[in-house]
């Protein structure tokens, strides 16, 4: 009897010693053939069906869906049990767009340290990342994305890629949507977004650190040849406890997103699924047959008289939504949001939404219920229809404008008389709040210079680097909007216009605001990437110095800020004008080369004036600035206080094009 009792705890020591590798390799790996029942935290979007088909996302606007394995597995264990970093997993998925012609974003398989994500970006951003933490190595993130969009801030390939991400969503290697066909020995193209079922294998091994992807049709087995294969070091991107799972996002144009089937193993190579028992995933609209056609003919004659009698009533309910689409809209289909969800997203634009007004409209401060993404929409009124199209027509087009310094339009929406405007809402409001504002605090020398480079790098942008020129023509402190982060980011295209690269690029409007306007300007009315430049000039030397271009109310010396600061150059005491509030806590060198660089900016002949190119290098120290002229008559739009009045008198007929500065501001200035 002792005997027994004596070896009772030996045989329960052993009974765990055999059962703890057991229960590890089924934490370890799974397989679903269909999602019922599975092991899965579910956020944002996404939902099982009831025949256990997984959706990530349906085909709402800027949303996210996450699909995480629920237990944490071990990778890179510096001891214990798992010590290999080797991986195989497969998955079946299909994206179906709202639309045969149209899709949107697309899918990532995803190894990351958490299944909660949060402050990140839908859209292009896949629901991963945002654009401050995008690259950082902190992220200890591993995705493959399955990608429908181009996105030229990440320098995608094209709109139908596979692409592997670690801690971006900048590819490392992405390739076009392709299979290797084993019977003809070449690479055939898959659609990603075709809504068809597609199978996708990712095997890394350790030994070898290599990373293999490759996609096939579900009709055939897995190819011999991989679509990517690249070498990668595992164990300085992952760490201990990883999550495992997929995130799908869109944006303005919008798809769904499915996974039918998946399997993974830590420790081997990762189980078949089983095509034949996998859920479908919805049919596309296009693959309507005939017979359905023909049916839904019948139905629609049968009930248009219905729709006659009853219209009267349909349209006095949807009066309060009521929006205008004509068909030359269509082509921008993409960027066009319901004036219903801006309704809500703004509380019915009540004034506690308001974030400023200006002679365009109004601002609101709005968030997306379907997203969680806050916006700020712009109400313009416009009660001409002369004009209407050509003004939408170039307001779209700047959307498609991708920079990091330039505030994103990310839609817009018509309805009556007015066209809203919808963008990323900044957190921090406008820069002119923090130069002369008492409620923000003081921006420090190195915040300024970044800003200064931003904003530039953003004028480059428009001017040489986009497929055509814009000339924004309002550039100025309370058009540059801070994130987050204090980016500047050049906002308010309200007075933007685009013409081709190799042309005569000018308009014939006068446009902007007192005291940034080049004297060539308020003389031909034609605006060029020079008057962009004479007005970054003079908003270098607001920001340096921390005053206005214009300030009748100053000292007489000082009413002109381009005077003053040549004035101080051509005593050698440039540094003079600095902003006092810095108390001399700057870079000497820098300081000096902004505040010469705004001169030279604002000098009175176009031709003398640095492009914006040049600008970029002189401000990264990449080419010395020239030589300053000794004749203040060089510099500046005005040579006394008389001129400036003058202009700040002009009719009212000019109103909504030339606005003194120190009475009209951005509609945009105001907390976006």
């Amino acid at each position: 009897m002792a005997t027994g009792l004596t070896s009772l705890p030996f045989l329960v020591t052993l009974y765990f010693i055999h059962m703890i590798p057991l229960m590890l390799a089924q934490n370890e790996q799974f397989i679903y053939n269909g999602f019922h029942q599975a092991n899965l935290h579910l956020d944002g979007t996404a939902r099982i069906h009831p025949n256990g088909l997984l959706q990530l996302t349906n085909n709402s606007e800027l949303q996210v869906g996450y699909a995480f394995y629920q237990l944490p597995l071990k990778f890179n264990a510096s001891s214990g049990l798992t010590q290999s970093l080797s991986f195989s997993t497969n998955f079946v998925f299909a994206i179906v767009p709202e639309t045969p012609s149209k899709g949107g974003h697309g899918i990532a398989f995803t190894i990351s340290p958490s299944w909660k994500f949060t402050d990140v970006v839908a859209s292009n951003y896949l629901g991963l990342l945002n654009a401050s933490n995008n690259g950082l190595s902190t992220n200890h993130l591993l995705a493959i994305e399955l990608d429908t969009i181009e996105g030229q801030e990440f320098q995608d390939i094209d709109n139908n890629h596979v692409g592997i991400d670690v801690n971006s969503l900048k590819s490392i290697e992405s390739a076009t949507a392709t299979y290797f066909s084993d019977q003809e020995r070449k690479n055939i193209s898959l659609e990603l977004v075709s809504g068809n079922p597609m199978h996708l294998w990712i095997d890394y091994n350790e030994t070898e650190k290599l990373l293999n992807v490759t996609l096939a049709p579900t009709s055939i087995p897995k190819p011999n040849r991989p679509l990517l294969s690249t070498h990668i070091n595992m164990s300085q991107i992952l760490l201990e406890s990883m999550f495992v799972g997929f995130s799908a996002a869109t944006g303005a144009v919008t798809s769904d997103h499915y996974i039918l089937g998946w399997s993974f193993n830590k420790s081997g190579q990762a189980q078949s699924l089983d095509v034949s028992k996998l859920p479908q995933p919805p049919r596309q609209r296009k693959s309507k047959d005939k017979r359905g056609q023909i049916t839904m003919i019948l139905i629609i004659a049968v009930v248009v008289v219905l729709i006659l009698v009853t219209g009267a009533i349909f349209i006095l309910r949807r009066k309060k939504y009521a929006e205008i689409l004509e068909d030359w809209e269509n082509e921008y289909g993409p960027h066009r949001f319901s004036y219903k969800n801006l309704c809500k997203a703004t509380k019915g634009f009540t004034n506690k939404e308001l974030l400023g007004e200006g002679g365009f409209g109004k601002v609101y401060k709005g968030t997306l219920r379907s997203s969680n993404i806050q916006i700020a929409v712009k109400r313009v009124s416009h009660d001409s229809k002369q004009g209407m199209k050509e003004f939408v027509a170039e307001i779209i087009s700047m959307g498609r404008l991708r920079h990091r310094n330039l505030v994103q339009l990310l839609g817009y929406c018509r309805r009556k008389g007015e066209l809203l405007l919808v963008y990323d809402y900044m957190s921090n409001g406008s820069l002119d709040k923090f130069l002369y504002g008492n409620e923000k605090p003081k921006l420090n020398w190195l915040q300024r210079f970044q800003i200064l480079k931003g904003v530039a790098s953003g004028l480059l942008y428009l001017h040489e680097e986009w497929e055509q020129v814009v000339l924004h023509r309002d550039v100025k402190a309370s058009n540059v909007l801070l994130d987050a982060e204090l980016n500047g980011r050049l906002g308010d295209f309200g007075l933007a216009r685009l013409c081709d690269h190799g042309t005569n690029t000018q308009t014939t409007n006068v446009a902007g605001t007192v005291g940034y306007l080049a004297p060539e300007l308020t003389r031909t009315g034609r605006a060029t990437t020079c008057t962009d430049v004479f007005a970054f000039g003079a908003f270098m030397l607001e920001v340096a110095c921390g005053r206005k271009p214009i300030e009748p109310q100053g000292q007489p010396e000082e009413v002109i800020l381009v005077d003053w600061v040549f004035e101080c150059w051509r005593k050698g005491a440039i540094l003079d004008a600095s902003d006092p509030r810095l108390e001399s806590n700057y870079v000497v060198e820098e300081m000096k080369l902004v505040l010469k660089l705004g001169l030279l900016c604002s000098h009175s002949t176009p031709a003398a004036r640095p492009s914006m190119k040049q600008v970029m290098q002189f401000l990264d120290g990449n080419a010395d600035l020239p030589e300053l002229p000794h004749d203040s008559a060089c510099f500046g739009n005005f040579t006394s206080v008389e001129e400036s009045e003058i202009l700040l008198s002009i009719p009212q007929s000019f109103g909504k094009y030339l606005s003194p500065s120190s009475s009209t501001d951005s509609i945009l200035k105001c907390g976006r």
